[in-house]
């Protein structure tokens, strides 16, 4: 079941296509993060303006060095000690659409280390957009029952597992300066 829904994502994402998939955390609406024209469909299906960045995903640090300029020393611990899932905005992002990245030149990214996500992520071998499965201002769905038609319908490709992540929660996010400066944006 989970090889056949990874390939029917991939089938989508490599036509630039818009899924709804669990991630590591809750159910994200995502897409190539290397598509301009995919991350355009996202940001118009979330009726968000597109000076409001959103995060990508990568599946290990290899990935995560291929996309930011300079991944900052401090990186690497956060991510081998934190407990929960945690996303880091890094300066200077690369190979990625341009439309993802902030107006301060920085992106969040999360290497995410198990689940349907990480093994999508493993086969794809590119980055992915990951934003929460809801409008622009309305709250993030905390399980797929609670996804409202708008982005059931709205999508091109729902990923069939609908019982991943039933109680899960967003990441945390930090913000890292490749000057050591660390700002904690969400816990």
């Amino acid at each position: 079941m989970i090889s056949f829904e990874i390939e029917k994502a991939i089938e989508h994402l490599n036509k630039g296509n818009v899924i709804l998939y669990p991630t590591d955390t809750i159910w994200g609406i995502g897409c190539d993060a290397t598509n301009a024209k995919a991350v355009s469909k996202v940001y118009t299906l979330k009726k968000r303006t597109e000076s409001k960045s959103m995060l990508c995903l990568v599946s290990e640090l290899r990935m995560l060095e291929k996309h930011v300029y300079e991944v900052p020393l401090a990186a690497y611990d956060i991510i081998e000690h934190a407990v929960k899932p945690t996303t880091i905005i890094y300066d200077k992002p690369i190979g990625v659409a341009k439309n993802l990245i902030g107006e301060d030149d920085s992106l969040g990214i999360r290497l995410v280390k198990k689940g349907f996500a990480f093994e999508l992520l493993k086969k794809f071998k590119r980055p992915l957009v990951s934003t929460s499965a809801n409008i622009s201002g309305f709250p993030a769905p905390k399980n797929f029952n609670e996804i409202t038609p708008d982005i059931l319908n709205g999508v091109d490709y729902v990923v069939n597992l609908p019982d991943e992540n039933a109680s899960a929660k967003p990441s945390s996010i930090i913000k890292l300066k490749n000057d050591g400066q660390v700002q904690i944006i969400r816990m």
